[in-house]
């Protein structure tokens, strides 16, 4: 069982560098706090005190950010530990005291004459896309008081909710043949050769929500109302806009990437019907078998097969992406099963402040976890580009985040493909098909339910079963006719964390985006070659100082219309062809 290795942060919550980094980080906040209180009240030596000010705030930054992944990635393998949990609350409570001092920053920069700034200082233009932000954003801010408030309770409300659910579905103990397991491992059922196992596991698993879904409810009903709140003080028309806001695209550019994910549904349909008629039903496919392994491959990896496998794959894209992958290995990056405590699905923490990434999956060797895996390692390449800009250069929105994940993903189907035969084929084709899938049609139907959530919850608290109805209602719409209906996943907003943040709400939308921009960029590397790499670099390494249309418009490519979101919608059209074609 290979686990990662968090040394590179600190070795335990005891030892003297992180009971001094969290000692700095107590001095740092009151000094940005003191710093902000005297300096921001005149814009005399602007330049002077934009540097001072964003020093403090970079050491401090630094330090949070190491504190706090150090917390949360131990939490996420081990839900109960009992110190990883008290710091996060302590790191949480350190960065609602250092609101003041954001505040009265994003109240003064907008006062400043920045060109003239820039002019005294151009060291100070490497910013200018952050400070032109906090600009932008002044309009959203609320008064002192108010924001103290309102990150003092979010410590309180939205981030124990968050992590109410986080331990429930993590220690939820499902009784699967007899023996007690993990959720995670449970899920993973879902893509077992075995018809039975993936009913039973499917049955087990709808069996052992109900101990936990009224809780969760609670937990959805907290989170989703302080959002509302929020909104609404600080003037956005809903979640949603907010959501657009802070992934820095225009809404123009969100609805006609949901229009073509739309218009493009009958023919996702098809390949499911398709599926399901391969599995033995009749009509739509029930959920349980939704991930069911097609075709012949008898294929299983251990962890280093699937790194071997990822290791040469990515070499067709480039030596710098391979070297990445096997630094992650090499260097212990990667915590791959899953056990009792160990959060489910997958993700990929960068840590800027070291210079490197840590990878969670709950790998079991199916052809499935070698593309999460590959996905992963993708987040670690995007962090390794931006690794080279500062770090108030360095947070990208989410629609960019998924774009190299997706990207790596792309380069190891592709790959696949090229010399697998008809039967291989297909099972390779239904492993991308099956993704993509759940990418736009299952996305769509979380944007949905998403949706419907936060507009319901602005009259009413919503309990589990109008939850599961909601998400059922939200599922009907997506899949249509190709999903049974008496097999759902009525529960699918208890098991997605993705619904339990307070700070980032409708993280469904940037799956599809990342999917559908990703096969944009690789049809330009296919046509383009070696000589299109240090341009998927550069807009990576950018991602953090441009809107999401200015990033794009790196690699030329226009997301405003319709266009570029059929085309790349086209090309999986074209793999569902080939599968209805393989499958007669």
């Amino acid at each position: 069982m290979k686990k990662w290795n968090l040394d590179a942060l600190y070795k335990t919550f005891d030892s003297k560098d992180f009971l001094d980094d969290i000692k700095q980080i107590e001095i740092l906040v009151e000094q940005g706090n003191n710093y902000a209180v005297k300096e921001f009240n005149d814009n005399q030596d602007a330049a002077r005190k934009l540097n001072e000010f964003m020093e403090i705030q970079e050491q401090l930054r630094v330090l949070f950010i190491k504190t706090m992944v150090f917390s949360r990635l131990t939490v996420s393998t081990e839900a109960l530990n009992e110190d990883a949990r008290k710091y996060m609350s302590v790191l949480q409570q350190l960065a609602s005291k250092s609101t003041l001092a954001d505040t009265k920053f994003s109240k003064w920069v907008p006062t400043l004459d920045l060109k003239g700034v820039f002019k005294d200082d151009q060291s100070l233009e490497e910013f200018k896309f952050y400070l032109e932000r906090i600009v932008e954003g002044s309009k959203y801010v609320l008064s002192d008081s108010e924001e103290m408030i309102i990150s003092r309770m979010r410590q309180t409300s939205s981030t124990m909710w968050g992590q109410l659910q986080g331990e429930l579905t993590s220690t939820l103990k499902v009784e699967y043949r007899g023996e007690e397991l993990p959720l995670s491992a449970v899920r993973n059922f879902s893509s077992d050769k075995d018809p039975q196992v993936r009913k039973d596991g499917y049955d087990a698993e709808m069996k052992a929500y109900p101990k936990i879904a009224q809780s969760v409810a609670y937990s959805m009903n907290g989170v989703k109302a302080e959002v509302n709140t929020i909104c609404d003080l600080r003037g956005f028309d809903s979640a949603l806009d907010q959501a657009v806001y802070n992934s820095r695209m225009e809404r123009s550019t969100l609805d006609a990437l949901l229009s073509s994910m739309k218009d493009y549904l009958p023919h996702f349909r098809k390949y499911i019907l398709r599926k399901a008629k391969l599995l033995g039903h009749d009509g739509g496919i029930p959920y349980y078998d939704l991930f069911a392994p097609v075709g012949k491959s008898s294929k299983t990896f251990t962890e280093e097969e699937a790194m071997e496998y990822i290791f040469e794959n990515f070499r067709t894209f480039s030596p710098e992406l391979e070297d990445l992958a096997r630094r992650a290995y090499d260097e212990e990056w990667i915590d791959f099963t899953p056990r009792m405590g160990k959060r489910g699905g997958a993700f990929c923490s960068n840590i800027h402040p070291i210079k490197q990434s840590r990878v969670l999956t709950n790998f079991t060797g199916s052809f499935g976890n070698v593309i999460t895996l590959a996905h992963e390692l993708g987040h670690a390449y995007h962090g390794d580009q931006i690794f080279k800009e500062k770090i108030f250069n360095s947070s990208y929105t989410m629609p960019v985040a998924e774009t190299a994940s997706t990207f790596c993903e792309t380069i190891v189907k592709n790959a696949a493909l090229k010399d697998a035969d008809d039967n291989e084929k297909i099972f390779i084709l239904e492993q991308s098909l099956k993704g993509s899938t759940q990418v736009i049609v299952d996305i769509l139907s979380r944007f949905i339910f998403e949706r419907n959530v936060f507009e319901t919850r602005k009259t009413t608290p919503l309990n589990e079963k109008m939850l599961c109805d909601m998400m059922e209602a939200a599922q009907k719409e997506a899949y249509g006719d190709s999903l049974d209906e008496d097999y759902m996943m009525k529960y699918g907003w208890l098991n997605k964390p993705h619904y339990y943040s307070g700070g980032l709400s409708f993280y469904n939308f940037p799956y599809a985006f990342g999917l559908l921009f990703a096969k944009g960029i690789y049809a330009k590397f296919k046509e383009q070659g070696d000589a299109f790499v240090p341009k998927v670099n550069l807009l990576l390494q950018k991602t953090g100082q441009m809107s999401v249309e200015d990033v794009a418009a790196l690699v030329g490519i226009d997301l405003s219309t319709k266009e570029f979101w059929n085309s790349s919608l086209e090309v999986i059209k074209g793999e569902i062809d080939l599968f209805l074609e393989l499958t007669k």
